[in-house]
């Protein structure tokens, strides 16, 4: 996915990593439209989710999605993300997230979406972040109707 985004130059996104827990689940319930919108994206963006998997719920909410989940070890979650980001090349990834340990991919990332739920979003995320959205189905629509992103990146 290759977009022109004036004054940050052209982006060529080849990854969505998005974490799970108020992300793109309430209380490790996939939030409606999520799963088909990641099967839309999945048909030109490789998708990883990268989930502490609070609710122990993510595996079997994905189960219908083409993702690869990744459920990270209890500690240094922030630098477990950040790390799987440099491993696919920082320039090519957007990232969405919404925790503390959250706040590293967002800034490591091409793309930095902060989405914030009911459980909210915490505040350096939210510094860190390129954009910030009300819900997972805005941020998945910014993916599938790119002039969306130039329209809010552009400086």
């Amino acid at each position: 996915m290759e977009i022109e985004i004036p004054g940050k130059g052209k982006v060529n996104l080849k990854y969505l990593v998005s974490d799970f827990t108020g992300t793109l689940s309430i209380d490790g319930n996939l939030v409606p439209g999520v799963k088909e919108k990641l099967n839309q994206i999945a048909q030109f963006l490789e998708i990883y989710i990268l989930t502490a998997d609070t609710f122990g719920k993510a595996k079997e909410a994905l189960k219908e999605t083409k993702v690869k989940t990744y459920i990270l070890e209890p500690e240094n979650e922030d630098l477990q993300k950040e790390n799987f980001i440099k491993k696919l090349g920082s320039e090519y990834v957007i990232a969405l997230g919404n925790g503390k340990n959250d706040r590293k991919m967002v800034k490591q990332a091409k793309i930095g979406i902060a989405v914030m739920l009911e459980e909210g979003c915490a505040v350096e995320t939210l510094i860190n972040a390129d954009i910030v959205v009300k819900s997972p189905i805005d941020a998945l629509n910014l993916i599938l109707n790119p002039k969306r992103l130039i329209a809010v990146l552009r400086t």
